[in-house]
Parts: C-alpha cells; sequence; structure tokens
C-alpha cells in the first residue's frame, strides 16, 4: 500500500471543480485509491465522497492506494493538490 500525506495549496481547497478534477484523475488508475482528512478516510473516486470532506485551503490530507498502479496514483494526486495556483 502506497501513503503520502500532502498539504492542500489549491486556492479554493478540494472543492466543486477542483474536487471533481481530482477525482476524475483518480479514476484514471485501477488502485484502490482514499483520502483522508481528520481521521475520515473516503474513496478519492466519488465526487460525494470527497466533497464530504469539506477540504480548504491548507488541509492536511494522507492518500492511500493500494494495487498494481498506487504508487503512481499517490504521487499524481499528491502533486495535483499541492500545486499552487
Amino acid at each position: 500500500m502506497a501513503e503520502r500525506t500532502a498539504t492542500v495549496n489549491l486556492k479554493s481547497g478540494l472543492q466543486a471543480r477542483q474536487a471533481a478534477l481530482f477525482v476524475q484523475e483518480a479514476n484514471k488508475f485501477s488502485s484502490e485509491v482514499f483520502l483522508e482528512k481528520d481521521g475520515k478516510s473516503v474513496n478519492a473516486k466519488s465526487i460525494m465522497g470527497v466533497m464530504s470532506l469539506v477540504i480548504p485551503h491548507g488541509a492536511l490530507i494522507t492518500l492511500r492506494a493500494s494495487g498494481t498502479d498506487g504508487d503512481q496514483a499517490v504521487e499524481r494526486l499528491a502533486t495535483m493538490v499541492m500545486k499552487e495556483e
């Protein structure tokens, strides 16, 4: 299982449009991908799950993935949320 902690640097956090792009990217991987904030973990491939975490700019999140492309999934998604807008 791959795991990485990241700080969300997106100006609007992981809300609405950014959350949709994040979920689209997560769905490109065959691995199971999970997003965690404040002890609550959700399926990163679910827009409702990601939106339910209400992730603002500056939030600390943990990404976990298990599967053949788990390492790539975690790295790509972490890079996405850490990107400064």
